[in-house]
């Protein structure tokens, strides 16, 4: 009985862990439309989230784009199909590639700061000093960065598409003689609004994911050292399976 005993608590952990999440997130969902709002914190946290993270999403994407063009290209010269390399690139990197990377970027620089700043403050009695002065901690630290995660990722999903465009742009003219000319009116002729509309969507779901992922386990996070790591870890590696199985219900969804 025993494996079935190791099976089911696994099984509870996992449904109440699921539970303490949902709650939390109609928690917060509650708490963003009652006042007082800290508009400076928003603020604040779309510098954090948002302008400090560019960087990051523009490595990431020109990179994937430069690659994914000669890959594409690559398996195209097996079918005298090079020509298509401007179209799949462009939806490549709008409709999947854009989305996913920017989202797990957030979610590997975003998602573990958040988690181990409240952890330690957790830790430090910082979020019992808030609740002493009638200051309660999801509006003052938890929406401030959900909302700027909501608004700012699809920001960044639409800098990066464009930015991993630009990479397979270079890389296909520079390198595997596209004329520059054909090759962005291709991208801009294949590429449809729903596309677009879908990838900022994706971003902002994603951005959502990442950072109440990050507040929750740094509010939930143990004692000491331990569980600061322990919040962090945990917070990184639920915000990526969620995006990347939200991914998948988002692409079913719209396509």
């Amino acid at each position: 009985m025993n494996p079935l005993q190791s099976l089911g608590h696994i099984t509870l952990n996992i449904l109440s862990d699921i539970g303490k999440i949902f709650l939390f997130t109609i928690s917060v969902i509650s708490n963003t439309f009652r006042a007082p709002f800290y508009i400076k914190e928003v603020f604040t946290q779309f510098l954090n989230i948002g302008y400090f993270s560019l960087p990051v999403v523009g490595l990431t994407t020109i990179f994937t784009g430069g690659a994914l063009t000669l890959q594409i290209y690559s398996g195209g010269a097996r079918f005298n199909a090079e020509a298509v390399v401007p179209q799949i690139v462009a939806i490549g990197m709008v409709r999947e590639l854009g989305p996913v990377l920017v989202g797990l970027m957030i979610a590997a620089r975003v998602t573990s700061s958040i988690a181990a700043e409240i952890a330690t403050m957790k830790v430090t009695e910082q979020l019992d000093a808030l609740k002493t002065l009638s200051t309660d901690p999801i509006k003052y630290l938890v929406v401030p960065r959900v909302l700027a995660g909501i608004v700012t990722v699809p920001v960044l999903v639409g800098i990066g598409n464009t930015i991993g465009i630009l990479g397979g742009y270079l890389v296909a003219t520079k390198t595997l003689g596209f004329n520059w000319a054909s090759y962005l009116q291709s991208t801009v002729d294949f590429l449809e609004m729903s596309d677009i509309i879908s990838s900022l969507v994706k971003g902002s779901v994603f951005g959502g994911i990442a950072t109440l992922m990050g507040c929750y386990f740094g509010i939930n996070s143990g004692r000491g050292a331990r569980g600061v790591g322990n919040a962090t870890k945990s917070s990184v590696e639920t915000a990526a399976i969620l995006i990347l199985a939200t991914n998948f219900l988002l692409t079913g969804v719209f396509f």
